[in-house]
């Protein structure tokens, strides 16, 4: 059986949990989420607990049982308290810029890349080198973080470019002179 999918997820006092048919839904202070499980995947709910099972043994619906239990997780952390990147431009010249829902990075390019903030995310400036991702959903910030920062990965010989916050560059030696 799945470790992850037997562990039973906690439901928070501010969140609502509601089972449709093949459809869960998630409600909370930051929002509203809804996901369908897989078939062969039932969910209970008893007292402030939720639990993840699976009809039967099948491959195909053991493979999905983690699976599901960590996206229902992600859902309820998700509308109780926001997921957030953070990505750091490192480089000379190189900074973020936000014109209402348009991202403008200024990356060493000879023109400023921009970029379309989905309605559901928030992106949070702190300086012109340093912008943080914020929304409900992991994968969409996950994604929005990523794509951002292959504009301009950094690079291993200086370590310029887009960097997360906690990410570790492994730094190569350059060129030895004869």
């Amino acid at each position: 059986m799945s470790r992850i999918g037997k562990k039973t997820i906690e439901i928070p006092k501010n969140v609502f949990v509601e089972i449709e048919e093949e459809k869960i839904i998630v409600k909370g202070k930051h929002g509203v989420l809804e996901r369908s499980f897989a078939k062969g995947i039932y969910i209970e709910i008893k007292e402030d607990k939720i639990f993840v099972l699976r009809k039967n043994d099948s491959k195909n619906v053991r493979s999905c049982h983690g699976l599901m239990r960590a996206l229902i997780q992600n859902m309820i952390q998700g509308v109780n308290e926001k997921f957030s990147k953070t990505l750091i431009a490192e480089g000379v010249g190189y900074k973020f810029q936000l014109d209402k829902k348009i991202l403008i990075l200024t990356m060493g390019y000879s023109h400023p890349v921009k970029i379309l903030v989905p309605e559901d995310i928030t992106i949070n400036l702190e300086s012109p080198t340093r912008l943080s991702v914020i929304g409900i959903e992991k994968q969409k910030v996950g994604v929005l973080a990523s794509e951002i920062r292959e504009i301009r990965p950094p690079e291993p010989y200086k370590g310029k470019g887009i960097r997360y916050e906690n990410e570790i560059i492994l730094r190569k030696a350059g060129k030895t002179g004869k």
